[in-house]
């Protein structure tokens, strides 16, 4: 017998139809039997009775955040959240805390992200950004500042954060001959070595490696933990890639290490807010590169979240281990 499904989400948006498309959706109806409504805050009251059957549910962005009372009164039958995208943060903690298993895409959705930051390293070590933006106006400044990067063979990379990007991103630079140099509190020696990497402070980090790269978990402890004593330290042709987090940098600090030194460079794909306010000076410097949060996954990139999902399922119904099953002790490093 199929067991009994909903999806969670936003009703005002279409999160939902992104990421379980319909060849997704197709073999989600084989495999269970899934209520036709999205049910979120709004409408939970008039869905009641279909949610107290459910066992299971579906999401993503736009995951409603409910309490432990609310989960109680309305699911008493839920198992297993199954979240086509990456943290669980904003809502885990109270499904978590009534038994309930939370299941994340976060493996999925650090695919690409990993993809992406492989991408930045690699241009960034060449002086792509700043010698682009030079040659429509200045095409021999532009030659003469690629002369001063070092390319790509023995240069030294840091990265903030090891973690499951952080070490995608580590797999993914293997190829390459370069010395990784990784922030991380959480990284034993012994797994530094696993992984072929040296375990270094910020200080170290930003005034040695050539591209620095943040990729640290979104949690207390790390906001504006890149500040004025780090960005100071950088070498005056150094690149600072940001997919992890906006609140992580002192972005004002930031813009004046940057300032005073213009051969610097920062590649931003999260700010802390977005978009930055009007008056933000990393909108006007011309060796800041900002894009919208496009990182992570998108396009056809975001049927990878939902596939992940639907063989979290599988093994749920078989009764196998879950792979990306999410803890509370996880919650207190993860992103």
């Amino acid at each position: 017998m199929k067991k009994a499904a909903v999806f969670f989400g936003n009703t005002s948006g279409n999160s939902i139809d992104w990421v379980y498309k319909p060849e997704i959706r197709n073999r989600l109806d084989r495999l269970a039997e899934v209520y036709p409504v999205i049910i979120d805050r709004d409408n939970i009251q008039k869905n009641n009775e279909a949610l107290k059957q459910a066992e299971v549910a579906f999401s993503t962005w736009g995951m409603p955040v409910f309490s432990e009372e609310e989960i109680e009164s309305f699911m008493p039958s839920l198992k297993v959240v199954f979240y086509a995208a990456g943290s669980v943060q904003s809502f885990a903690r109270p499904f978590l805390n009534k038994g309930i298993k939370v299941v994340s895409a976060w493996a999925a959705n650090g695919v690409p992200v990993a993809e992406y930051t492989l991408a930045q390293i690699i241009l960034a070590n060449k002086g792509f950004y700043q010698s682009s933006a030079m040659m429509k106006g200045n095409p021999q400044g532009a030659k003469e500042f690629f002369h001063t990067l070092p390319g790509n063979y023995g240069v030294r990379i840091g990265l903030l954060g090891a973690g499951l990007i952080g070490t995608k991103v580590i797999e993914l630079l293997k190829p390459f001959d370069m010395e990784i140099l990784v922030f991380d509190p959480f990284l034993s020696e012994e797994r530094a070595k696993e992984l072929g990497v040296k375990k270094a402070e910020l200080d170290e980090i930003f005034s040695t490696c050539q591209t620095i790269s943040n990729h640290m978990a979104n949690l207390p402890a790390t906001v504006g933990i890149l500040n004025k004593k780090h960005f100071d330290l950088m070498k005056e042709n150094a690149t600072f890639i940001n997919t992890g987090r906006g609140a992580q940098v002192v972005e004002n600090d930031l813009a004046e290490a940057l300032k005073s030194v213009p051969a610097r460079t920062a590649v931003l794909d999260v700010t802390v807010n977005e978009p930055l306010e009007p008056d933000s000076p990393l909108l006007t410097l011309p060796n800041v590169f900002l894009t919208p949060h496009i990182a992570g996954s998108s396009g056809d990139e975001l049927a990878r979240m939902a596939e992940y999902m639907l063989d979290e399922f599988e093994r749920y119904e078989k009764d196998e281990e879950l792979k990306y099953s999410v803890t509370l002790k996880m919650l207190e490093t993860m992103a």
